[in-house]
């Protein structure tokens, strides 16, 4: 039975059945309450650290959630002791569950394009498929929740293509990273090799848990069982799966003092060049620098901030961002490591 249907019928009282509902969303609004905050908190906590653009995204999920079983349980709650059975507050159980479903997909579809860790923003064409993909699994959704015909097999297809798009940008991102982990012991570049092995276990923890994911979704989907007499046990089961999912994936991607060099990262990925940020340096006096003409390595950076000493003062070149760099097979301009 929905929620929905429950608040039109309220003239034919309530299955006792449901009678553990009001305690189970209250203790599920509890953790998923205390969740929030703690995420809220270690992230403003951390915003030195790092960038966390991704962390406050999702910060919104534990948010919907509790809103949602806020609502829920003060439904049932009303329902059963109260009896009024609201049906606007009905209506806000069925919103709220929409929102957080949509919001959690769009949240993996930026974890797999690599936002925030592989690049500073996404491209425009991955921001529209993004947008694209979040609509119409939001539209599809409410047309299944709501039983419109031919809806189920709609959000079926949704389902595949989304499912197909999360799991082929993990797997572009785990080749690249692996790419640049080989490149690494190869040219013995080990400023970078901490940072990118994080991003590369970071990749692997979410492919697992998106797995898991796929994997309970088509449980979910599959499961005919209508029967009102077990409905509290399969939704205890299916919040404690939600949950122990939810807080994996947090827990990895949460903000956090992580490896050196962590941010170092391209502002769009490249399909073209995968190639590890250079970190390199080479030094040389100004005379020698004034008559340096290169292309790539430009940028003068002395070595000291006394102007008194300017002289005997060093210049660090750093090569520019948007030069060309050699393919992975090829040789870099090896100088000295910083």
């Amino acid at each position: 039975m929905n929620v929905s249907e429950i608040g039109e019928s309220n003239r034919v009282g309530l299955d006792e059945s449901y009678r553990p509902l009001p305690s189970l969303y209250l203790g599920f609004l509890s953790i998923w309450f205390f969740s929030a905050c703690s995420w809220t908190f270690n992230t403003y906590r951390n915003r030195h650290f790092q960038t966390n653009s991704l962390q406050w995204t999702l910060s919104s999920l534990p948010l919907i959630k509790a809103l949602q079983l806020t609502l829920s349980f003060l439904f049932w709650y009303s329902c059963f002791y109260l009896q009024i059975c609201s049906l606007w507050m009905s209506f806000g159980v069925y919103v709220t569950g929409v929102l957080f479903q949509t919001a959690s997909f769009v949240s993996f579809l930026l974890i797999s394009h690599g936002y925030r860790i592989t690049c500073e923003r996404l491209s425009i064409t991955e921001r529209r498929t993004t947008a694209a993909l979040g609509c119409v699994y939001y539209l599809t959704l409410v047309g299944y929740r709501a039983s419109v015909p031919y809806f189920t097999v709609l959000l079926l297809l949704n389902y595949v293509i989304s499912f197909y798009v999360i799991f082929h940008h993990i797997s572009q991102n785990l080749l690249v990273l692996r790419e640049q982990l080989t490149y690494i012991e190869d040219e013995d570049v080990q400023p970078m090799h901490d940072a990118v092995y994080t991003k590369y276990i970071m990749f692997k923890k979410f492919q697992g848990a998106m797995q898991i994911v796929a994997l309970a979704e088509t449980v979910i989907y599959l499961n005919m069982d209508d029967s009102s007499e077990t409905y509290w046990l399969r939704l205890l089961v299916r919040e404690w799966a939600q949950f122990c999912i939810f807080m994996y994936i947090g827990w990895t991607f949460r903000s956090q003092e992580l490896a050196p060099r962590f941010s170092v990262m391209p502002t769009l990925k490249s399909k073209v060049d995968s190639m590890v940020p250079p970190i390199y340096r080479i030094e040389m006096d100004a005379t020698t620098f004034r008559e340096f003409q290169s292309h790539e390595w430009h940028i003068g950076v002395p070595t000291s901030l006394c102007h008194e000493s300017s002289r005997d003062s060093v210049l660090v070149i750093i090569q520019h961002p948007h030069a060309y760099r050699p393919t992975l097979g090829a040789t870099p301009f090896r100088k000295q490591p910083v």
